[in-house]
């Protein structure tokens, strides 16, 4: 069962809950519009390489895409299920947490998922891709 609401009303309006929709549905879009193989080099370069992340953990370009590849999809149900996710509860952890902190758990959340991912995943080099922390293949 999907969820497509919920039944807790928030006192103020979800302006980050927006915004990060907003971006990764840009971002997105902007996949969408790659041709193949410009697709493929976009998400290698921005998306999380595990291999790459584990071989020298302190560039400051890898650790960089542990941020970059929470704004990367693998496709269309991956980004709109974890933007349908973000709608329904992150407007209440917003609410709860207020905007500066809303965004600092979002983040610390990401790069959790993105770091748990790498130690699971080892070092492979298929990137990472998406703020639920699933690793997808670069090619579609």
């Amino acid at each position: 069962m999907i969820p497509l609401k919920d039944d807790n009303p928030t006192r103020r309006f979800p302006w980050v809950t927006v915004l990060l929709i907003v971006v990764n549905l840009a971002v997105f879009l902007f996949e969408a519009s790659l041709a193949t193989q410009s697709l493929n080099a976009f998400v290698t370069e921005w998306g999380l390489v595990p291999a790459r992340l584990l071989a020298d953990p302190h560039d400051p370009r890898e650790l960089l895409t542990v941020f970059t590849s929470m704004f990367l999809h693998g496709g269309w149900l991956h980004v709109l299920g974890n933007m349908l996710y973000l709608w329904i509860f992150g407007n209440n952890i917003e609410d709860r947490l207020g905007h500066v902190g809303f965004t600092l758990f979002y983040l610390a959340a990401g790069v959790a998922a993105a770091l748990a991912q790498v130690a699971a995943a080892g070092p492979v080099d298929i990137p990472t891709v998406g703020a639920s922390g699933a690793a997808t293949p670069a090619a579609r």
